[in-house]
């Protein structure tokens, strides 16, 4: 490999470092259940598959892009968080704002190749995926704030495809809500003598770790009704009920993981578990689409 595109790799992954991009697994699962579920009354293309995963990734990057930007003193002020990109110089400020410009306009362009009314909605949803960035200087609510960001995403699908709203994919939102909202809470909770030291309104620095984490339990009881409602509301068979409720026990070893009296697992619940449980929404969604239409 020769030196420039070695270069040029490197900096792509320092990007892709910057925005966590491996972190797009919570979310995009949903995106792709939301596909499959409106795809069952109408006709959904590859192409426009291929814009609502474009529009999907283009706006998490641009959100992700500005909230490094914000909060880069504070980046740079937390042991946990100083050798991040911008903080610790691998990228320039400049950089990154041309990067975050750059996933704006695309998620713009998705939007419009995908019909009037994303293209419509698609300014004021970067507004509420900007917005987040700040809610952490004034509400404690800011982990609610960011699952809601968030949920617009499957919404979003939706809608792409069937240029509707339903009470389905409403349920379908509400757990990404409450399950983005819940898991934040827990990774939130690592930073609390930071947020109490430069007054940052965090839930855990707030309320204290363990009425945090109790609230993010009830967040994911949340988080599993809602997944039972879309059962219920889309008419989905066995595979996804065993599904839901594989995920409700997963969030009972989610909880178990975190200790008030001991963070060291955090990383695991944060990421490995979370992970497991969007992935396996959509294999399950998917699963039962292929059996109902083969039974």
């Amino acid at each position: 490999m020769n030196e420039p595109v070695r270069q040029m790799l490197d900096k792509v992954l320092v990007y892709g470092r910057m925005i966590k991009f491996s972190h797009s697994v919570f979310a995009l699962p949903f995106v792709l259940s939301a596909v499959v579920l409106a795809g069952r009354t109408h006709d959904i293309t590859l192409m426009g598959v291929f814009w609502i995963i474009v529009a999907a990734v283009s706006a998490r990057s641009a959100a992700m892009g500005f909230n490094r930007i914000v909060d880069e003193s504070y980046d740079r002020a937390n042991p946990r968080t100083r050798n991040r990109e911008i903080p610790s110089g691998q990228l320039s400020k400049t950089s990154a704002i041309w990067f975050v410009l750059f996933f704006s306009l695309l998620f713009v362009f998705a939007a419009g190749m995908l019909g009037r009314l994303c293209l419509w909605f698609s300014v004021p949803v970067l507004l509420v995926l900007f917005g987040y960035s700040f809610t952490k200087r004034f509400t404690r609510w800011c982990h609610v704030y960011l699952g809601f960001a968030i949920s617009l995403a499957p919404l979003g699908a939706w809608i792409a495809i069937t240029d509707s709203f339903s009470s389905g994919i409403l349920s379908l939102s509400l757990a990404l809500l409450t399950y983005i909202a819940g898991f934040d809470i827990i990774y939130a909770c690592q930073d609390t003598d930071f947020d109490k030291s430069q007054n940052l309104f965090s839930l855990p620095s707030l309320a204290g770790v363990r009425t945090a984490l109790f609230l993010s339990s009830l967040l994911h009881v949340l988080s599993f009704v809602f997944f039972l409602g879309v059962y219920f509301l889309f008419d989905l068979g066995p595979v996804y009920l065993a599904t839901v409720l594989i995920i409700g026990a997963l969030f009972i070893v989610e909880h178990r993981l975190v200790n008030p009296d001991d963070l060291k697992h955090i990383h695991v619940a944060f990421f490995h578990v979370n992970s497991v449980i969007s992935v396996l929404l959509f294999a399950g969604i998917l699963a039962d689409e292929v059996v109902r239409r083969w039974s």
